[in-house]
């Protein structure tokens, strides 16, 4: 099986990065808090030329009967959701109550990620500059939605993130060709109007290692410093005082307190870096179930189909770009870009027929990181400590998908090769998604455990 896995991996391009997690007391979530270390390659390559994952010969017997049996686990609940669509036919081999909306938890980042990649195309990015503000010697440090801008002096992550050191590098040299060494620094996050924090959010998520306040301006997705759970209550200040550090460690006298400004229409660009693009944006988010990206993804996607950039505002735009993809929409009512509201609803049909058509022959080139950028079974990401002994380890190597977990929540959705496919003896690519939002009190590593045991079966009777 290791050999199953380092092939899988390679064959995709790059070796992923591994987070460790923690967790909000009261609370279940799948998403890491800590940052990758700079040692760490946190994104699969998007540039795929067919399915992600290829059938290969082997298995037999009923597969989806196995996984329909399974569902009867305890651990689950009494309203269980699955879904799985046999990618090259369309297909569905298994349907258990598949059209019922349920509350997705991190699973919902799918959606966002598909809108993203269509509403803001793959290969765009995420620009942060400086420019000249209205009043002499002011400088207006402008968010462009990028949550992955770094602290770091410099790091070897993949994909490699836009520093504010390199700004401040290039803003300084600016300042003093124009002979300018005495400024005042002003933020602008006027791209996300508000509000920053949703109101069906728990108390306790945001600032804790959960999420930051929502911000078009953010450094490490608005953590303190980087590595560090803590968050920052208001990320775009955060970021002006780092610029105005690193100004003044290169010669720029900086004076006054950091506030905001709206920088002018036609201001005198100073400095700028960008981002990645969106597509390895996306298999970050996928990977890390990086909820600050996602609220940020969600707010540009609404801006590139004139909403405004807020909750609302996202999440219409996002249930647009799904149908116009022709994916079945019944139920979706989404209230955020991560997946962390838990009155939001996605039905187990939305996520699996989305993933089969990010991951056909025929699939949409747009679409390819969608899956690309799912976490792989017992190796990367949110599924890196997942289908081990005991707990679907058939599956490790082979399943590829998304997490979702909140206290009550557990979901799994995504791609693997089935053991039964026709004609006899060769496999078939299947997309899945798996949903419950009855998980009982005290059962939620028991949920995790019978979902991974569900996609393990559908790898093949050994699952």
């Amino acid at each position: 099986m290791l050999v199953a896995v380092v092939v899988l991996v390679l064959a995709a391009g790059a070796f992923v990065g591994l987070d460790a997690a923690g967790h909000v007391p009261g609370a279940l979530f799948d998403d890491p808090r800590s940052e990758p270390t700079a040692t760490t390659s946190p994104s699969l390559a998007p540039s795929v030329a067919g399915p992600v994952l290829t059938p290969a010969t082997g298995g037999g017997g009923n597969v989806p009967g196995v996984a329909a049996k399974l569902l009867a686990d305890p651990a689950l609940g009494g309203d269980i959701g699955a879904y799985v669509v046999d990618v090259a036919t369309g297909d569905v081999v298994l349907d258990r109550d598949a059209a019922g909306a349920r509350a997705p938890a991190s699973v919902a980042k799918l959606a966002t990620a598909a809108a993203a990649l269509v509403a803001l195309g793959p290969e765009a990015r995420l620009e942060t500059r400086t420019v000249a503000g209205a009043q002499p010697g002011e400088v207006v440090l402008v968010g462009g939605g990028d949550t992955t801008l770094t602290a770091r002096a410099a790091t070897t992550a993949y994909p490699r993130p836009a520093t504010l050191a390199e700004l401040a590098d290039a803003t300084a040299a600016a300042l003093r060709v124009r002979g300018v060494v005495d400024v005042t620094v002003r933020v602008d996050d006027s791209l996300f109007p508000g509000p920053s924090v949703s109101p069906d959010w728990q108390p306790g998520y945001v600032g804790a290692g959960v999420v930051s306040p929502v911000s078009a301006l953010s450094l490490d997705g608005g953590r303190l410093r980087p590595g560090l759970a803590k968050r920052s209550r208001d990320p775009a200040v955060t970021a002006g005082e780092q610029l105005a550090r690193l100004l003044r460690d290169r010669g720029i006298s900086v004076r006054g307190q950091i506030s905001r400004a709206t920088a002018p229409p036609d201001a005198e660009a100073l400095g700028a870096v960008s981002s990645p693009e969106i597509s390895s944006l996306v298999e970050s988010m996928l990977d890390k179930s990086d909820n600050d990206l996602a609220e940020s993804l969600i707010r540009l996607v609404a801006s590139s189909r004139d909403q405004p950039a807020t909750f609302d505002g996202g999440t219409a735009a996002v249930a647009d770009v799904l149908t116009e993809l022709a994916v079945p929409t019944d139920g979706l009512a989404l209230l955020d870009g991560s997946g962390l509201s838990r009155g939001s609803r996605v039905a187990p049909e939305t996520l699996g027929a989305l993933l089969a058509l990010a991951a056909g022959d025929g699939a949409d080139p747009r679409l390819r990181p969608l899956v690309t950028g799912l976490p792989v079974a017992a190796f990367s990401g949110t599924l890196a400590d997942r289908f081990g002994p005991g707990a679907g380890r058939g599956g490790a190597g082979v399943v590829r998908a998304k997490t979702g977990t909140l206290t009550g929540v557990a979901s799994l959705a995504g791609v693997v090769v089935g053991g039964d496919g026709s004609p006899p003896g060769q496999s078939r690519l299947l997309a899945f998604a798996l949903m419950t939002d009855d998980v009982p009190a005290a059962k939620a590593l028991a949920a995790r455990i019978a979902l991974d045991r569900i996609a393990a079966a559908l790898a093949g009777p050994d699952g």
